[in-house]
């Protein structure tokens, strides 16, 4: 059986794909610690990387924060973590024989990841699939995450080990899809939507990333990355809320100096009232 198939395996499956499998994703769910309360969890995912996963996945949780709603991250990508230095984290996670802490923003958004137990940031993480998705599986069962209205999974790109034990393993309510403005990004957002729709993971909104710049002198948007298809993607797999993340050299900034809590824009408040919508009506 291949590495990509072990979460599966793990669970008792022995079917050599998840296509056509006629058990129920949710019944490999594990219950998190005790500790826990968390109201709602939404993964953030790409087909591709270098998209701004991590940076749409920061903002959202940053927004929900100013609302006044509690906001966490886990951060599942493992082998190319960046929420910490997003955030400007130094210190390293702490634990008890309860579990582990998450390390707290300056504005109190819970975080954890990989680079707060390593030694060294820079120390790369040179695991095999099975270890890397058990990894983020324990970041939900066996992190004391407290009172939270919603975790954000930053995940990796794809749709390989780590993506599938999270919508194994974990109770996600939706998923938030972000893209770039190429023309290629439709197939591979297509990838991604069928991959939650294989799974019975709602698909919530569609991210563009690096959409447009905005000219200082004259103010008209530049389409860099060519002409956007975000309106007929979201069309053609029937996704409600989109939101346009322009290239902007602040944002850039703040995530460099890990002050993305000061960020200013409403390109993504859309996409926070809807989150608000969604746990309000329940």
């Amino acid at each position: 059986m291949s590495e990509n198939n072990k979460a599966c395996s793990d669970s008792g499956c022995t079917k050599e794909s998840c296509e056509g499998c006629d058990k129920d994703p949710k019944s490999f769910i594990e219950k998190t610690h005790d500790y826990n309360s968390i109201k709602k969890v939404i993964g953030v995912v790409s087909g591709k990387g270098g998209v701004g996963k991590s940076l749409v996945t920061s903002m959202l949780a940053v927004l929900i924060n100013r609302t006044g709603y509690k906001s966490a991250v886990l951060d599942a990508d493992v082998t190319g973590p960046s929420i910490p230095r997003i955030f400007g984290l130094k210190e390293k996670a702490q634990g008890s024989d309860m579990g582990l802490f998450p390390v707290e923003s300056k504005t109190g958004i819970g975080v954890m990841s990989v680079n707060l137990l390593l030694k060294n940031d820079t120390d790369p993480v040179v695991w095999r699939g099975p270890i890397i998705a058990n990894t983020v599986k324990q970041f939900w069962t066996d992190v004391l995450w407290g009172d939270i209205d919603f975790l954000f999974i930053d995940m990796p790109p794809g749709t390989g080990d780590v993506p599938l034990t999270v919508f194994q393993s974990i109770p996600v309510d939706g998923i938030i899809i972000v893209t770039s403005p190429q023309e290629l990004v439709s197939m591979i957002v297509t990838k991604a939507v069928k991959m939650a729709r294989m799974m019975n993971i709602p698909i919530l909104g569609l991210v563009e990333n690096m959409s447009y710049i905005t000219c200082p002198e004259c103010k008209k948007q530049i389409n860099v990355f060519g002409e956007s298809h975000i309106e007929e993607i979201a069309e053609k797999h029937n996704i409600t809320t989109i939101s346009k993340l322009p290239i902007n050299p602040k944002i850039a900034a703040a995530c460099d100096k890990g002050m993305i809590e000061l960020f200013d824009g409403d390109w993504l408040n859309n996409m926070a009232d809807m989150l608000e919508k969604i746990l309000e009506t329940e």
